[in-house]
């Protein structure tokens, strides 16, 4: 194998698993991390899942912030599930971020609005951890923008992706012998973005009412250097135009 082929497969004397890892999105890449620090953390018994879920009590009466964050990053001791979630977590949100860009603008936008309606929406359907919800949300805005790619569940089921949220939900209600409030909640979410994102601006003349705000894109990218070129060069035209009549 020549250099040029072990540069392009990645770093070299980089393992597997660690340039896996730095292949995935920023956003994605530390929302995963979290995700399984949580879990060793709680299984170490250095925290407690008391310590994480979220309650308007315990946030804006006991201030205690950092449960609006944590909230989405507990989905459970170590276990088989908590690597099935893990897989879903990281897999649909790294594609969904990698096509919403280079920049994380747009995806932190996403992750800011559905973390934002999904804790409005936990007191009043008693989800106190709201990972699975916001995976849910992931997954849904992903199936529903690649409707003709086919998947394969367990090896035993080909599904195209638009039913993906519904088999992973028929899958949770028979692994948990409960209805998954979570991610029914994950999909109203994601289908109220998807609707604003995909369907409504083709008929209100592009109208995107969800995209992220101009500051919130400066925060991230700055003010581009080919926007500013351009208008020096319309404020020459616009300068020499008087000249020229």
């Amino acid at each position: 194998m020549d250099m040029d082929n072990m540069l392009a497969g990645g770093a070299v004397g980089q393992f597997p698993l660690e340039q896996w890892f730095y292949e995935m999105p920023v956003c994605t890449r530390w929302w995963t991390t979290a995700t399984v620090l949580t879990s060793v953390l709680v299984q170490c018994q250095v925290i407690t899942p008391f310590q994480l879920f979220y309650s308007t009590r315990a946030v804006f009466i006991k201030n205690q912030y950092w449960r609006l964050l944590t909230t989405f990053l507990y989905f459970g001791p170590l276990s088989l599930d908590l690597l099935f979630h893990v897989f879903f977590l990281q897999r649909y949100s790294r594609l969904l971020e990698e096509s919403s860009g280079r920049s994380p603008a747009h995806f932190s936008w996403l992750l800011v609005y559905a973390t934002s309606v999904l804790l409005v929406l936990s007191p009043m359907l008693s989800i106190p951890f709201l990972g699975s919800a916001l995976s849910s949300t992931l997954v849904y805005i992903w199936s529903r923008r690649n409707r003709d790619t086919r998947l394969s569940f367990l090896g035993l089921l080909v599904f195209t992706a638009p039913y993906l949220p519904w088999v992973l939900m028929a899958f949770s209600l028979v692994l948990h012998s409960t209805v998954p409030k979570d991610e029914i909640c994950g999909v109203i979410v994601g289908h109220i973005w998807y609707f604003f994102s995909d369907v409504y601006p083709p008929l209100h003349n592009g109208h995107r009412p969800l995209d992220p705000p101009s500051w919130w894109i400066r925060l991230f990218e700055g003010r581009p250097i080919e926007s500013e070129a351009t208008d020096i060069n319309n404020d020459f035209v616009a300068a020499a135009a008087p000249e020229l009549r």
